[in-house]
């Protein structure tokens, strides 16, 4: 089966077949790109996805992935990640593989193509050139007897009229005998040709143009075995990954199995555990006899001290229904006073845990810095060492400022664990959220005490114990009116406010002043209804308004 035997005629048609094969491995090249291009976008989609649904750093939602089973869905969101990976290896795999290679396979067949035609044509011309050779001498040896018989007849015309002279009629043998040797030599010419050409059809049907075919016929067979062999290849890019995108899945069924609800159990109780015991009966109250009742010793409410009276709210005590008050809106107190012992406990203790990150990476930096003081000391030419004065002045400034804040939270610390006792009017002022914590009302005095919720509530005189009123106790459930403000400032210095209470600002900022320095470094701003809080003095130039001085 040979297309230079079967096809010896069909020149055009297998040019146009063969340049259809051409616009197949093009489709074909075309379909694996588009192929590369799904899959690139796809695990562009699912890393996305992946990264959409991470927890955000530093945020309570990433507080809340310390359960199994978030846990579990962000080891599935990774192996997403993985599995998306794979994707774009499969892309890669398929681009440099088969893409890459078609692209190149192409040109060389187009080229090897036209080569092949191209000797087909000059094999086809040459031999239409002998065709009209033998043609042409054809016509000439056809002319020639033609003219050799017109010369015959003329001469026995001439020869058999008596009118005509001797010499006309030799002239016309001699003429005659000139067209005779003419249509002879015609018929030589006319006979060689014929045998060339006939040589040269016989090569061209049996020997160029059957080589030629075989030719293109092996060109279009390996164009077919590569177009099997980049399947094979498309098939086999998509195999290799199957073993690692298992490896993902088989990852998000052992994340799956790795859930143990017990052990989220516990982890909401420590979230939540405040510490406090259940409170005890309430004491039946006779109203025909003096009012006298005593605080349970499992009640809710803490002990007011010895000697002292329960303050009461329209016969009820108030103990028995802290769980049940309406907790008083804004922003965190810094000291974490707002919340159950425990997880105050907590809290202080992860503050002072990341104060001390915070004093030991300014120690690591003071370091570097004097380091580079002593090489600048040494060698003079490498730079000034009086330019970084300003700076180990800064890192040691602030050394200091987180040491004091360090102390500060250790103390609450400490006085939550009960290692010290309850805490003095200072250490409240120190705080820097006093004031705003803590507005003058019928229940906050001047000493502290802790209630069940965590906040801190203030003992009553006797006196004002008599004058309360029913109608106080509903006064619990209003939202602390906000400060007013006493004047604006300008911030020098860009501050970030990464801990509570605190507020960031930008330099060159204004913002509103609603109270002043107490003496703690620290001034109270507002930036809007929602956002306040505190940030150091030195930061930021106060104008306070001429009627908030004179008062």
């Amino acid at each position: 089966m040979s297309w230079g035997t079967e096809l010896w005629d069909q020149f055009d048609n297998l040019e146009k077949h063969t340049q259809w094969g051409i616009d197949t491995l093009e489709k074909c090249i075309k379909f694996v790109k588009e192929r590369t291009e799904i899959e690139l976008s796809y695990a562009k989609q699912l890393r996305n996805l992946s990264k959409k649904y991470q927890p955000k750093k530093n945020s309570k939602e990433e507080e809340e992935y310390k359960y199994t089973s978030c846990k579990a869905f962000i080891s599935t969101l990774n192996e997403m990640n993985d599995y998306a990976g794979q994707h774009e290896v499969i892309s890669e795999n398929m681009a440099s593989q088969i893409i890459v290679d078609l692209a190149r396979y192409v040109q060389e067949l187009k080229q090897e193509r036209k080569s092949n035609f191209h000797d087909g044509r000059k094999a086809q011309q040459h031999i239409e050139t002998c065709w009209k050779q033998l043609e042409s001498s054809k016509r000439r040896f056809e002319r020639d007897c033609k003219e050799a018989d017109r010369a015959q007849q003329y001469f026995e015309k001439m020869d058999a009229d008596i009118n005509v002279t001797k010499a006309d009629v030799e002239k016309a043998r001699q003429q005659a005998q000139i067209r005779h040797q003419m249509a002879e030599d015609s018929k030589a010419d006319y006979s060689s040709i014929l045998q060339k050409f006939n040589h040269e059809q016989h090569e061209y049907y049996h020997t160029h143009i059957p080589n030629i075919f075989q030719k293109i016929q092996e060109m279009e067979e390996r164009r077919i075995v590569r177009i099997g062999e980049s399947m094979k290849t498309y098939a086999e890019v998509d195999r290799q990954v199957i073993p690692i995108i298992g490896k993902c899945l088989d990852g998000i069924v052992k994340a799956a199995e790795s859930i143990d609800q017990k052990n989220d159990s516990q982890l909401v109780i420590e979230a939540y555990k405040s510490g406090f015991e259940p409170p005890g009966d309430i004491e039946f109250e006779d109203y025909t006899q003096p009012m006298k009742r005593t605080v349970s010793d499992n009640s809710l409410s803490n002990s007011r001290g010895e000697g002292k009276p329960d303050l009461k709210f329209g016969g009820k005590s108030k103990g028995k229904l802290w769980p049940f008050i309406k907790k008083n809106k804004g922003a965190t107190p810094e000291d974490f006073s707002n919340l159950p012992p425990e997880q105050r406990r907590k809290k202080l203790q992860q503050k002072v845990d990341e104060l001390n990150k915070e004093i030991q990476k300014e120690m690591d930096q003071r370091d570097a810095i004097t380091k580079m003081k002593d090489v600048y000391l040494k060698n003079p030419q490498m730079g000034d060492p009086a330019s970084l004065d300003h700076k180990l002045a800064e890192v040691s400034q602030n050394i200091e400022k987180l040491r004091l804040e360090t102390q500060k939270f250790e103390a609450w610390l400490a006085e939550v664990e009960g290692r010290l006792p309850a805490r003095s009017e200072q250490a409240r002022r120190q705080s820097g959220l006093y004031d705003s914590q803590n507005p003058p009302t019928v229940n906050n005095c001047a000493q502290d005490r802790e209630s069940p919720d965590g906040s801190y509530t203030e003992e009553q005189s006797q006196e004002s114990e008599v004058k309360v009123l029913a109608t106080d106790f509903d006064d619990e459930f209003d939202d602390e009116e906000p400060l007013p403000a006493i004047g604006t400032c300008k911030a020098l210095y860009t501050f970030e406010g990464q801990n509570e209470g605190t507020i960031s600002v930008a330099e060159g900022e204004t913002l509103y002043v609603i109270e002043e320095d107490k003496g703690d470094g620290w001034t109270r701003i507002r930036r809007n209804e929602d956002e306040e809080g505190y940030v150091p003095t030195s930061y930021v130039e106060v104008c306070l308004d001429k009627n908030a001085k004179d008062s």
